[in-house]
């Protein structure tokens, strides 16, 4: 009996619902894959005795101290050093590729039970605003001082959102959104690496002298250093030298609630990028379809954000989501949010970026990029020591 053009699309149809041809495909990504994955592992306890280290030069003893160095950084730079001192052979690339995209979106989505609207309503209304200056104030000065080094437009995109918002997680997430080239969200990385660290060491010992209260000291912290970790470190530092509990948990609650921008910052990124995309091809400005500003994964980290903030409201009436107790949902929410999304998942898949990425490749760029990086870094430090000292009295934790 011979087949029907009707048979044969139907066959085709089946196989791809039930993902028998993608199934194929496993055995060629694993690799690249299960290489990026080894880097990640080691890239972990580097980065935390590391970060150990730089806590004891500072007279901190570092333990049960969570480290100032992230893991997902140190997974690029791990990723970099090997993918420049051994040619990969071609074997690892699909698997490479594989973690770079796929398991980067998945690792965002998970990485959005960190965040919970709860954290905005500690910090209450006059914080926010603090927040809102900081990070928007980033976003267009760092912008507008890429243009004026003409310097490519996506590069100073993901510089002003990792250097106002949340560091490399923003990204990692603005970095699809605008098609980014491998190479220009390794210079990102860099750049919050580095003044994100500096800012570290810095800040802390800054901050008595510029602010009066401890709320307005800890909101200074979370808003002028970069990534996560690095405010994490300058609180603990800053708790560590002159006693201070309250500095501390506001710096906390001040970075968490600038991570939350990155829900609205990733669609009004993107709609700007595509927006003007047409025009930089001489096609004039197109128009944006409403489903391109929202992918897969931005409506996923919004979602996981809501069950987080569903689940620590209903906290108050004995469980979260009616089945969890605060020890349980407390652990739940750190098992998927920071091991399973930003240290697994980012860190394999930073550690992918970092393997595909030449040294050759910033030769044409320069030194521009950290330029950009460093005037960013001291305008979003200068903005949040203004708003901390104008509004941070207000504030009571």
């Amino acid at each position: 009996m011979t087949a029907t053009n009707s048979d044969i699309s139907g066959s085709r149809f089946i196989k791809g619902a039930f993902g028998v041809e993608r199934l194929k495909e496993i055995p060629g990504l694993l690799p690249g894959a299960i290489l990026a994955l080894v880097i990640m592992l080691v890239a972990v306890p580097l980065a935390e005795a590391l970060g150990h280290w730089i806590l004891s030069l500072q007279g901190i003893d570092p333990t049960g101290k969570p480290s100032p160095v992230s893991g997902v950084l140190m997974a690029i730079l791990v990723g970099m050093l090997i993918g420049n001192a051994v040619p990969l052979p071609r074997v690892f690339q699909g698997g490479i590729r594989f973690s770079v995209t796929k398991l980067l979106r998945l690792g965002i989505i998970l990485v959005g039970i960190k965040l919970s609207l709860m954290d905005v309503l500690k910090l209450g209304v006059w914080g926010v605003p603090i927040v809102l200056a900081a990070v928007s104030g980033g976003l267009i000065l760092v912008s507008w001082f890429n243009r004026l080094l003409k310097l490519p437009t996506r590069l100073g995109t993901l510089i002003a959102a990792g250097t106002a918002i949340c560091g490399v997680t923003a990204i990692v997430s603005t970095a699809p959104v605008i098609e980014a080239e491998e190479r220009e969200v390794a210079y990102a990385v860099a750049n919050i690496t580095l003044f994100g660290l500096l800012g570290m060491f810095i800040y802390p010992y800054l901050a008595p002298h510029l602010l009066h209260t401890s709320e307005q000291i800890g909101l200074f912290l979370g808003t002028a250093v970069h990534e996560t970790a690095q405010v994490m470190g300058a609180a603990l530092t800053y708790r560590e030298v002159f006693n201070d509990e309250i500095a501390f948990k506001a710096a906390t609650v001040t970075k968490l609630t600038r991570n939350l921008f990155l829900a609205a910052v990733v669609p009004i990124l993107s709609f700007h990028y595509l927006r003007n995309q047409g025009g930089t091809r001489g096609e004039g400005a197109r128009k944006v379809s409403f489903l391109k500003l929202f992918p897969i994964f931005v409506l996923g980290f919004v979602g996981m954000a809501v069950i987080r903030s569903i689940g620590d409201a209903t906290l108050g009436n004995g469980a979260a989501l009616g089945m969890f107790d605060a020890d349980a949902w407390n652990g739940l929410t750190k098992q998927v949010g920071n091991v399973w999304g930003s240290r697994y998942l980012l860190g394999t898949a930073m550690a992918g970026v970092g393997l595909g990425t030449r040294f050759e490749v910033f030769k044409g760029v320069g030194m521009k990029p950290f330029a950009v990086g460093l005037v960013g870094a001291l305008l979003v430090g200068v903005i949040g020591c203004v708003m901390s000292l104008l509004l941070g009295g207000f504030v009571h934790l």
